[in-house]
């Protein structure tokens, strides 16, 4: 049997999404991590082990994908500069994987640090 004959349905958790436009967020320069949008949501997410997820909710309107990201940037970059580069490499990192198209990337700046170094 060839794959073009193979029946079947291939179905992603909007957790698995999540974990990929986390790690695509994580990769961005300028971006020092994601959070939840509330306290509460934060330390509920403390509490488990897979930390991956948190700051990204992943919506699913039929074949379209939406995204809701929640980041703290690094201060003294451009937040509208790294909120596209945000944007772009997630929304280039989950089309690549899944194959589906991302209808939007929102990005929520949540806070702000100042390096370490």
């Amino acid at each position: 049997m060839s794959k073009a004959e193979v029946a079947g349905h291939i179905h992603v958790s909007p957790q698995a999404i999540a974990t990929l436009a986390s790690m695509a967020v994580m990769q961005t320069y300028g971006v020092v991590g994601v959070t939840n949008k509330n306290l509460a949501g934060d330390l509920a997410e403390i509490l488990q082990k897979d930390s991956w997820r948190r700051g990204v909710e992943v919506h699913m309107h039929g074949n379209e994908i939406v995204i809701d990201l929640y980041v703290v940037l690094e201060y003294g970059v451009r937040f509208s500069e790294v909120a596209h580069n945000i944007m772009s490499n997630v929304k280039y990192m989950v089309e690549k994987a899944l194959g589906v198209p991302i209808r939007a990337v929102n990005v929520h700046i949540q806070g702000i640090r100042m390096s370490s170094k």
